[in-house]
């Protein structure tokens, strides 16, 4: 099964949009009331996020040399990580009076659009991070991983629900051996709203077969919190250093399944279940 951006079979593996195989309900015993996982990536499989914070501050330094503002971008970043290409262009281009600059690179790269322009010019930066191998397998956080390969192998539906474009999100997989651990993956190319908007999430469980209450997210932005709960889904949040902040002063989300030592994430997943499932045998 590929994603609904590029139908079709491809050998090429950085081509590969969405990975299948084969599931079934908790081996266990019955239909749990968590039947599907589903994972975030960008700062909750693998440290993307301070990646492309990188590389929206190389971009921003090339258009504006004498803008000495690299550090300051990074820390920008962090107040909308999560949300689209257009969103984070534009608010940078904004809040850095960037918009001139970029302007002027908009021939260069035949777009219509400052934000545009911006774009392109960061992703010839974090292309090139992508092509180090290195670089992007000692940028996982473990726990999540771990979880991700335990939720796989225990019968659980998993699914990739992502803001990242499919070309970017298969290559990372791909570096990281994960191409194989999704029943179904979503990506910025299958939707038309972007986080915090629910849609890429009830995509996912349209196309899992699962009803929304069913699923249990793994996101680490606010953003990606907000969507979640509005598709009607349990959600556990692992902050990550660009969305601690955020997740630590909002109000949606119970603090006790906001998960800030990584190391309790297995523990908080196996509570939440089992919560679900006591529930479930209260109604």
């Amino acid at each position: 099964m590929l994603c609904r951006a590029h139908p079709g079979t491809d050998p090429d593996p950085y081509s590969r949009c969405t990975l299948h195989r084969h599931c079934s309900l908790d081996p266990r015993g019955g239909a749990p009331v968590i039947r599907a996982v589903i994972f975030d990536l960008d700062g909750t499989l693998v440290q993307t996020e301070r990646l492309k914070a990188i590389s929206y501050a190389q971009a921003a330094h090339e258009l504006c040399a004498s803008c000495d503002n690299r550090e300051a971008v990074i820390e920008a970043f962090k107040e909308v990580a999560g949300l689209s290409r257009r969103d984070v262009a534009m608010f940078l281009l904004e809040r850095f009076s960037l918009e001139p600059y970029a302007k002027g690179r908009m021939g260069e790269f035949n777009v219509n659009t400052p934000w545009q322009a911006f774009v392109q010019l960061r992703l010839r930066f974090y292309d090139a991070m992508l092509s180090e191998t290195d670089l992007i397998r000692s940028s996982t956080w473990p726990h999540a991983i771990d979880l991700l390969r335990h939720v796989h192998d225990n019968g659980f539906k998993t699914a990739l629900a992502t803001m990242s474009y499919c070309q970017q999100a298969s290559r990372v997989l791909h570096e990281l051996g994960l191409a194989g651990s999704f029943d179904f993956m979503a990506t910025r190319d299958d939707i038309e709203h972007s986080k915090p908007h629910p849609e890429i999430y009830l995509l996912v469980a349209s196309e899992l077969g699962c009803s929304p209450g069913d699923c249990l997210v793994i996101e680490d932005s606010l953003h990606g919190v907000k969507a979640a709960l509005a598709a009607g889904m349990w959600c556990l949040c692992i902050p990550s250093p660009f969305t601690r902040k955020a997740m630590l002063e909002q109000t949606i989300l119970d603090r006790r399944w906001v998960v800030e030592d990584p190391s309790g994430l297995m523990h908080m997943f196996t509570r939440m279940v089992e919560d679900r499932k006591l529930e479930d045998m209260s109604r």
